[in-house]
């Protein structure tokens, strides 16, 4: 395998990136001066050495601080928690500036209830997070898919043995989001709306 297939199957492996795609990213950067081949490797060698996961949240974020800014930020509600599946999600509801509390990230979904693809969650650490907390609310903010809706089974059921009594209101976000959508990809309005619809 020559240097331009093994960049197009690297690249393939990038969520959404189709063979056609990965091919483009590689003939542009064939048409990059070298500077700027160093200057990507050396942003993608600094995300691995610098970034850092939150040990609350799980957010990724760079800094000498022991958590991310959002969980040392003293103005978010601390009785209200967003669980969500990744990072983008997390992107995705603070760019509606709606929501004011803190967050969780599962870490994926899982598409049965086998106890390899639990595992897989972050379910103990949201045990540990439930334990030393007094949520009033939690908001289950998962993308409707089946895999999304089989795992907020999970997390609810997490919550009812987890959470200190009393046991905190568990909500979902509005339908304002399509089943089958993705929450990185859902415009500010909709999440806007189903914030404020959660039931």
């Amino acid at each position: 395998m020559d240097s331009i297939d093994k960049l197009v199957n690297i690249f393939r492996r990038f969520p959404t990136v189709g063979s056609r795609t990965a091919g483009r990213f590689v003939y542009y950067l064939m048409k990059q001066p070298k500077e700027k081949i160093d200057e990507l490797i050396t942003a993608v060698l600094e995300l691995k050495n610098k970034i850092k996961l939150c040990p609350l949240c799980f957010n990724p974020f760079e800094g000498e601080n022991m958590l991310c800014s959002i969980c040392q930020n003293p103005s978010r509600n601390k009785n209200l928690l967003c669980v969500i599946e990744k990072e983008t999600d997390l992107l995705s509801i603070e760019s509606t500036k709606k929501f004011n509390g803190l967050y969780f990230i599962l870490g994926g979904t899982v598409a049965t209830m086998r106890k390899e693809d639990i595992s897989q969650l972050r379910i103990e650490e949201l045990k540990k997070r439930l334990a030393g907390n007094n949520f009033t609310e939690i908001i289950v903010a998962l993308n409707p898919t089946p895999e999304g809706r089989a795992t907020s089974v999970l997390v609810e059921q997490t919550i009812k043995t987890a959470a200190p009594l009393p046991v905190p209101r568990i909500t979902h976000l509005a339908r304002g989001i399509p089943v089958g959508g993705e929450l990185e990809y859902t415009d500010e309005e909709t999440l806007e709306s189903a914030l404020e619809g959660r039931k």
